[in-house]
């Protein structure tokens, strides 16, 4: 029996004269947690799905081994029946049906013709135990939290008898506790003799967890690292992933010129009605001209809520205290209201709120000001193709053209068309929530880069972001946020990892 599980070889696959993937190998052992890395656009989906069977025997090059034979997957339901699970970073759950139904969905127990449930319930709650999780099989989905999904999603891939694990960015959308969980249960899986193979962005996962790490790069494979030989090493992985060693991935600015105040926050609280209490609380901030302060907390901090109560309210809070633009008092009934008084908001969740993914480029860009392109209030297609070539240039947003469809770009060049179609409006106030979630490294220092560009021409940036490194890597100052309340107020001077979660949990 051979060690490996998986051999990938020479696997090619083609996107109507584009080589998503060229010549991969990629091999898996038994019972090892093998990473799969790279920039968006590398290919590390295409080759999995080229795997799972989503992309059918005949429709690339190459061969699958699994388990010792070459495999011809035709389906997903051929790869699950040889004994592979894959997870993607967009759960497939039912929200409405209960636990056991979704672990058990196409999966059934039957007795004769009929559904066995009581038996659907016993082997689910042995599944729950096996992935850790302590909920009634009988609780719906839509009542649990995007990490006790997760491991849900693990739980109905375990039902099927899984040998080899895939799971896409799954700690992407979760807490550091959730995410901490999750990796402890592949640790256990993995001595359980299941072998994973996990994409992920965040290196320190990577680094914390990974037997091997396979390295993509423009469709192809650059190299495989090993942990047993000291090889998964941040400053490797990141030579590899970008083709180019970058020394600091927080650019600086040299010539910092911090100017006026130009928003201001007094004793500002917002009051959500549907929950019946204050997200933010007496909130007192200040940002200054060619300045990016950080708002940092845990999840739940109340940072996104403070960000849109600035922005026109969209949420309807029940605001109270007072917002100063420019010196001048602003009571926003709209978010056209903000935009009008140069402030633009760049949402965390960008795939939901913040771009339209079945359109193209141009249009994104152009919606949140269609005035700029109309005359009389008619669009002037021509313009909007002026206004999307200079966004995609100057934010260097990597397309085929203009009329490529949003959806179909990566996280990083999706994010930079989020920022070209805010950046259209003309502000002179940035909000950025996560302004690099889900994205790799190589595009995060291209965003880093985008926003020192933007100060120097005179913007200001608030910054939201769970990763403390981003925190502090670009911030001048930073405000840490706990239960809705400013818990405190740091120079970048003296803010550590270990002074910012100290307020963060008071």
């Amino acid at each position: 029996m051979s060690d490996y599980i998986l051999e990938m070889n020479n696997i090619t696959k083609q996107f109507t004269g584009v080589k998503a993937l060229s010549d991969v190998s990629f091999k898996v052992k038994r019972g090892e947690i093998h990473c799969l890395i790279g920039e968006n656009g590398a290919g590390k989906s295409t080759l999995m799905k080229v795997l799972s069977g989503v992309y059918p025997y005949g429709t690339y090059e190459g061969d699958i081994v699994f388990e010792g034979q070459v495999q011809k997957f035709n389906t997903v339901n051929d790869s699950e029946a040889a004994g592979i699970g894959i997870i993607y970073q967009e759960l497939a759950l039912f929200p409405d049906l209960s636990v056991y139904e979704n672990i058990f969905a196409g999966n059934e127990i039957k007795k004769g013709p009929f559904i066995d449930w009581n038996q659907t319930i016993t082997e689910a709650g042995k599944l729950l135990k096996k992935v850790k999780l302590k909920v009634k099989p009988e609780v719906l989905i839509k009542d649990l939290g995007v990490g006790k999904q997760q491991l849900i999603e693990i739980a109905k891939a375990l039902s099927k008898d899984v040998k080899l694990l895939i799971l896409d960015e799954p700690t992407a959308a979760l807490n550091e506790d959730d995410s901490e969980n999750l990796l402890e249960l592949l640790k256990e899986l993995k001595s359980q003799g299941i072998s994973c193979i996990m994409i992920s962005h965040k290196l320190k996962e990577v680094i914390s967890i990974a037997d091997k790490a396979t390295i993509l790069r423009d469709g192809k494979t650059i190299c495989t690292l090993d942990a047993a030989k000291g090889e998964i090493k941040e400053n490797l992985i990141i030579k590899n992933m970008v083709g180019r060693d970058i020394e600091d991935i927080y650019p600086k600015r040299p010539d910092k010129k911090i100017g006026d105040t130009v928003l201001e926050l007094k004793n500002w609280s917002a009051y959500d009605i549907e929950l019946g209490r204050n997200v933010v609380k007496n909130a007192n901030l200040q940002l200054k001209k060619g300045e990016i302060i950080g708002i940092a907390g845990l999840m739940g901090s109340g940072r996104t809520e403070l960000a849109q109560s600035i922005f026109g309210n969209p949420k309807g809070y029940k605001l109270d205290g007072e917002l100063l633009v420019f010196g001048e008092k602003k009571k926003f009934k709209h978010t056209s209201d903000a935009i009008k008084a140069n402030i633009a908001y760049v949402t965390e969740d960008r795939k939901g709120d913040g771009l339209f993914l079945i359109q193209d480029i141009k249009s994104n860009v152009s919606a949140a000001h269609l005035k700029g392109i109309s005359h009389k209030g008619i669009l002037n297609l021509n313009e909007e193709v002026k206004v999307g070539t200079d966004y995609k240039n100057k934010l260097h947003v990597k397309a085929n053209s203009l009329e490529q469809i949003v959806g179909k770009l990566s996280g990083g060049n999706q994010q930079k068309v989020s920022l070209g179609k805010w950046l259209f409006t003309g502000p002179k106030i940035l909000i950025l929530d996560e302004p690099t979630r889900g994205i790799d490294v190589g595009a995060k220092f291209e965003i880093y880069t985008i926003m020192n560009e933007l100060i120097n021409e005179g913007l200001s940036i608030i910054m939201i972001s769970s990763e403390l490194g981003e925190v502090l890597g670009m911030s001048d100052r930073v405000y840490v946020m706990a239960e809705g309340a400013i818990k405190g107020e740091l120079d970048i001077s003296e803010a550590t990892q270990e002074s910012i979660m100290e307020l963060a949990t008071q």
